[in-house]
């Protein structure tokens, strides 16, 4: 049986945070470096913890990371994640996500994994206030690799070890909610959903040329069009 292996973002795509993860970056600046509203005009959308740490540092404490320094930002900022995402206002599942990842599950001929610019163990607590783990037993972080095209490589290679199955460009499904994930879609030859789901405008989404662009997973049967 063929079987499309699907690679979805997390951020603007499953779900929101309410600025969790902004907020947790900034309280691990503020802890270890001094260093106060951190993440202040540092774009985030589409790009990996890792590359937005540096730019932090570089833009704002005007030098470059060290491997140590990295380590521990990404620390402080785990255990102040997890204790952002207990705040009870902002956190939700976007509409629609529950009921297609549940469709999704239940076939046979997809395989659901993860393709986020988030450090796993990030990524992994934001699906846990949600119980949406369940739906992803793989991936490729953040915490693998700072170019968005590697995460998605690397989320390609972790699938075809759990299903023993090789998966050409074109049965990679990269799902997303920025130009991001659409042009590193690309560059791996994947098959790219755009969801306006998140920050972008449904003009510069399809200006990326997606091949299809959904408002939202709200109607199941638009994404399942694309198997």
């Amino acid at each position: 049986m063929s079987m499309k292996l699907l690679l979805f973002d997390l951020d603007g795509t499953l779900v929101s945070t309410g600025g969790a993860g902004v907020r947790a970056l900034d309280r691990a600046f503020l802890s270890l470096q001094r260093l106060a509203r951190a993440s202040e005009g540092v774009p985030f959308a589409g790009r990996t913890d890792p590359s937005i740490i540096k730019d932090i540092f570089r833009l704002k404490l005007r030098r470059e990371i060290d491997p140590k320094e990295s380590q521990d930002i990404e620390n402080h900022y785990l255990a102040a994640l997890a204790a952002e995402l207990t705040v009870p206002d902002g956190y939700r599942v976007l509409d629609g996500v529950e009921p297609l990842l549940s469709v999704l599950a239940a076939r046979e001929d997809v395989f659901l994994a993860l393709g986020t610019g988030n450090l796993e163990a990030g990524a992994r607590l934001k699906l846990e206030r949600a119980g949406l783990n369940k739906y992803f037993s793989t991936g490729g972080f953040g915490s693998d690799a700072e170019d968005r095209p590697e995460v998605l490589r690397r989320g390609v290679r972790r699938a075809e070890e759990k299903t023993h199955r090789r998966f050409k460009p074109r049965q990679v499904v990269v799902i997303g909610d920025t130009v991001h994930d659409v042009s590193a879609g690309k560059a791996i030859g994947a098959v790219t959903v755009a969801v306006g789901a998140g920050h972008a405008s449904e003009a510069d989404l399809r200006a990326a040329k997606p091949d299809l662009y959904l408002s939202s997973f709200q109607d199941p049967e638009a994404f399942l069009k694309i198997l």
